[in-house]
C-alpha cells in the first residue's frame, strides 16, 4: 500500500507501523474510525476526481476503492495539516487540507453535499489537533535531558 507521508522523517516513526497495519484491513474493520463516507479527491484546477470510500483515523484518511474493498489503495497522513472549506472553480465548497510547510502537497476534498462536507471538516480538525504536530514533537524530544527520556 502506498500511503503519502506529510513529513518524510516519519519513516521510523511508530505511526507508520499503525498506518500499514490499518492500510491492509478492510474499511469496516478499523477500529472506532473518527469519519467514514464518500469523497472525491480533487486536483487544484478543476474539479473531476476519483470518488473513494474513505475511513479517518489518527488524522490519517484512507483511500478504499469501495466499500467491500479487501485493503487501502493508499492513504493521507495529515499531522500538521490546517482544514478549511474554500470554493473552487465552480463555486462548489471544497476542503482543503494546508501542509504545515511549502514542501509538501496542499490536498482537495469533496464528500457528497455540504452537510458531508461540514462532517468531515469537523472530524478532520478533531483527528488532527489530538496529535502534536510532528516535528514540535521531534524537537522537544531532541532537545529534552535524556533522564526525562528513559523508561
Amino acid at each position: 500500500s502506498h500511503i503519502v507521508y506529510a513529513l518524510s522523517c516519519l519513516q521510523n516513526h511508530v505511526w507508520v507501523d499503525v498506518t500499514h497495519h490499518n492500510a491492509s484491513l478492510p474499511p469496516l474493520a478499523i477500529k472506532n474510525p473518527e469519519c467514514l463516507g464518500l469523497i472525491r479527491q480533487l486536483e487544484r484546477n478543476n474539479d473531476v476526481g476519483a470518488q473513494h470510500y474513505c475511513v479517518l483515523k489518527d488524522a490519517c484518511i484512507y483511500f478504499y476503492a469501495g466499500i467491500r474493498s479487501t485493503h487501502a489503495l493508499g492513504g493521507i497522513y495529515l499531522h500538521g495539516y490546517a482544514i478549511t472549506e474554500q470554493t473552487l472553480g465552480s463555486k462548489r465548497s471544497v476542503i482543503e487540507a494546508k501542509p504545515p510547510s511549502e514542501e509538501f502537497k496542499t490536498f482537495y476534498l469533496c464528500a457528497d453535499n455540504g452537510a458531508d462536507n461540514n462532517r468531515w471538516i469537523a472530524a478532520l480538525k478533531t483527528s488532527i489537533s489530538k496529535w502534536l504536530p510532528l516535528h514540535q514533537a521531534i524537537h522537544i524530544f531532541m532537545n529534552s535531558p535524556l533522564e526525562e527520556t528513559r523508561m
